[in-house]
């Protein structure tokens, strides 16, 4: 490895990263995608997160003398995975950086539907003083479904605990003593939760893998709710589903599309709750979660070290 090894980074990381960074870096920092672009074929290492995904693909494909590919997203859709697979490159991400904040939001959800707060906030609102709560239904000896059973998933289930909420996972290898499910287990026990909960990550085997069989299979007072990507559901299905009272309600962080456009029957869907992919930002530590993590990550890629949090770029997470 030559000393001069040239990064470059975002400009809003500047404030978490300038004064913690080695004297063998030598820094380019962007703050537009014209400046990532023109910038990218100069990086050894690249850290190109950038608010559009496509913006970020046009860098990464220009970086071809890219080793190292950095991100504080947790989702590799979008990029071309196989670009960066063929030329070598080790790609780290942001998995489990707003774990804590997403977990909060999955309870936030569940809280709002099963109290129904959405009209005790339209009652202030009227400056109303309603007689009795418009919800009832305790999460206390509710089931829920863990579709994605990794740091988010695992959060989840912990703050749940406390609720009386009984979780069981879906990963690769179930467990035999049922606590986890495997792939092929979980649709035919979809009718025994109260709440099925998205945390999986975006890609070829998970896209729609919520779809008219799987919403016909959920009891109809389930509640299904999507932290992992729009793609992840069949969003016709799910208004249909909705529409025919054959699930009682959702709680979508994420659309397809994104931004939701304006016109899309979802909006207008009463028992339907949308969140506007905020889970995720509704903290204040997310760049310094991820500052942290490049930093340590950096020393081991000087060090020849095997980093944390690397992507299998087959699997695409």
């Amino acid at each position: 490895m030559t000393d001069k090894i040239i990064a470059v980074l975002p400009g809003p990381m500047q404030t978490y990263l300038v004064g913690n960074l080695p004297d063998w870096l030598e820094v380019r920092w962007f703050d537009s995608r014209e400046d990532a672009c023109a910038l990218a074929p100069q990086a050894d290492i690249g850290w190109f997160d950038m608010y559009k995904k496509p913006d970020m693909a046009t860098a990464v494909n220009l970086a071809t003398q890219m080793k190292w590919l950095n991100s504080g997203l947790a989702g590799m859709d979008g990029l071309p995975l196989d670009v960066l697979q063929q030329r070598g490159v080790t790609v780290t991400n942001g998995a489990g950086i707003n774990a804590i904040t997403i977990a909060e939001y999955v309870v936030l959800g569940m809280l709002t539907i099963a109290k129904n707060y959405r009209e005790v906030v339209r009652a202030q609102d009227r400056h109303q003083w309603l007689p009795d709560s418009p919800g009832k239904t305790e999460l206390a000896g509710s089931h829920a479904l863990m579709l994605g059973y990794g740091a988010i998933g695992k959060m989840v289930e912990a703050r749940l605990d406390a609720f009386g909420v009984q979780v069981t996972g879906v990963r690769r290898n179930a467990d035999p003593s049922g606590k986890t499910l495997g792939p092929d287990e979980w649709r035919d026990r979809l009718g025994e939760f109260d709440w099925v909960i998205l945390a999986v990550p975006a890609t070829s085997e998970t896209e729609h893998m919520i779809g008219a069989a799987e919403l016909a299979r959920m009891k109809p007072e389930a509640v299904l709710m999507n932290f992992a990507r729009g793609s992840i559901v069949d969003q016709d299905a799910l208004v249909a589903a909705i529409e025919g009272k054959r699930i009682a309600a959702a709680f979508l962080d994420v659309t397809d599309p994104e931004p939701l456009p304006a016109g899309h029957p979802l909006w207008n869907l009463d028992n339907v709750h949308i969140s506007m992919h905020l889970s995720g930002r509704s903290q204040t530590r997310m760049f310094e979660r991820a500052a942290e993590r490049f930093l340590d990550n950096l020393a081991r890629f000087r060090a020849g070290q095997p980093m944390q949090f690397q992507v299998d770029l087959t699997m695409g997470y």
